[in-house]
């Protein structure tokens, strides 16, 4: 399979959403037939003018919500606005440059709405490192694309110390994302969870994430990709098509 082109890697990672998944996620779905990705696109191609999209977004829903959104708008970019390129980690070298991987972090308070990833897997930095190594490795192999909820603590360093222990090369980098909708939209709770998405779906910039979470299958627990993958596949459920291509797009890199 042939990924589409993803943008440039100073954009992948952001606290207001991520790019690039579109890419990665069209190259699952397009290969199962009746899924059409193109609609989607098209209403993506606008971008949110700012995090002030989001307040929009429930107007009209009343003051409380309107509240909350204010909030949840103000402690985004306060978190965003803290991140100062210039006193990002400096780049560990080896196979991933750290420095433009978490510049894009702070670069992403404007972002496009778009598709969510199809194969998702949601991971912490608090996991085992051998186990996050090859679980980045596999997915990466798969199609798919690991989710982290955010920063541990808030620390851009911790983070990048984190990943240069786990990231043994520089195409895993298109398979990162930082992005807590995913984890709100589909209420992940636990790391590792595995996520096959039955439908494409709206990633989107309200408070509404959950109502467009698409028929899914899941697992949560310490088990591998591969076996994942092989249950969803197996299983019939709606996210067997995706975890089928995924299955053999992994098994073609091992």
């Amino acid at each position: 399979m042939t990924f589409a082109r993803l943008p440039h890697k100073s954009r992948l990672l952001g606290l207001a959403g991520f790019l690039a998944l579109t890419a990665v996620s069209a190259a699952l779905a397009q290969t199962i037939d009746g899924l059409d990705l193109k609609a989607l696109k098209a209403r993506g191609t606008e971008a949110t003018a700012d995090a002030q999209t989001l307040v929009d977004a429930v107007a009209g829903k009343g003051e409380v919500h309107r509240g909350e959104a204010e909030q949840l708008r103000e402690e985004g970019l306060a978190a965003v606005g803290r991140i100062n390129p210039a006193d990002l980690p400096k780049s560990p070298g080896g196979a991933v440059d750290f420095d433009e991987l978490l510049s894009g972090a702070a670069a992403n308070t404007r972002t496009p709405m778009g598709e969510g990833p199809m194969f998702i897997v949601f991971a912490s930095l608090s996991m085992p490192e051998a186990s996050l190594t090859r679980l980045i490795a596999d997915t990466t192999r798969a199609g798919g694309v690991v989710v982290f909820r955010g920063f541990p603590g808030g620390s851009t360093k911790a983070f990048a110390d984190g990943l240069k222990r786990v990231v043994t090369n520089e195409g895993q980098e298109a398979h990162l994302a930082i992005d807590p909708r995913l984890f709100r939209a589909f209420k992940v709770t636990a790391a590792p969870t595995f996520v096959a998405a039955g439908r494409e779906y709206e990633l989107c910039d309200g408070l509404d994430c959950t109502s467009a979470t698409p028929d899914h299958d899941r697992i949560t627990g310490n088990v591998t990709v591969e076996y994942a993958l092989e249950t969803f596949a197996g299983g019939g459920g709606p996210g067997a098509g995706v975890a089928r291509v995924a299955l053999t797009q992994l098994t073609k890199g091992q």
